[in-house]
């Protein structure tokens, strides 16, 4: 998430008020005088500085305290984009050699078969528990063992869980794929 503590800021929406003489009126007095707005501001691991701007003050607090919940749990920024096959070929190459050859075979063609009905060019965060339920379906429906398509879920839910902590190509909490 952050790399540095979350800051509340204003954010002004109109120019700096002048007095009848054409001064600028003292800083201290800019809040009563002139509209804003709060804004959230904090750095990503990438070291990005992101943002977001709230009407209220409270509302600004309020998602300060989630952020900054954040940063001390140690949570990632938002789930990097990745699609499905990107993510097969990856995983194909990180887990060769620490899983058994047959467990990986399995792996892989349990996603093979993911794929090909899911659609491989789908992001891998688009992914939901109807899609698996659906796929349940179909391999059913294909002649497969319910043991075998359940087999292949928990398969699936395995792999998308190193999605979730290794990876963080998801957001904790986002496998929902039943079983």
């Amino acid at each position: 998430m952050a790399v540095e503590k979350v800051g509340i800021y204003r954010k002004w929406l109109e120019v700096i008020p002048k007095k009848e003489n054409g001064e600028p009126v003292p800083r201290s007095c800019w809040a009563k005088k002139r509209r804003h707005h709060w804004i959230v501001r904090w750095y990503g691991a990438d070291n990005k500085r992101y943002g977001k701007v709230f009407k209220t003050i409270k509302e600004a607090e309020n998602y300060t305290v989630k952020i900054q919940d954040g940063i001390n749990l140690g949570k990632p920024d938002k789930p990097q984009k990745i699609t499905l096959h990107d993510f097969t070929s990856e995983y194909k190459k990180v887990m060769a050699g620490q899983v058994a050859y047959a467990t990986l075979q399995d792996q892989i063609r349990a996603l093979r078969f993911f794929e090909k009905f899911i659609n491989c060019s789908i992001l891998l965060h688009k992914i939901q528990p109807r899609h698996a339920e659906a796929f349940i379906a179909h391999q059913i429906a294909s002649g497969v063992s319910t043991a075998t398509a359940n087999k292949d879920i928990r398969t699936l839910k395995r792999i998308f869980n190193l999605a979730i902590e290794p990876r963080r190509y998801l957001a904790e909490g986002q496998n929902r794929l039943p079983i």
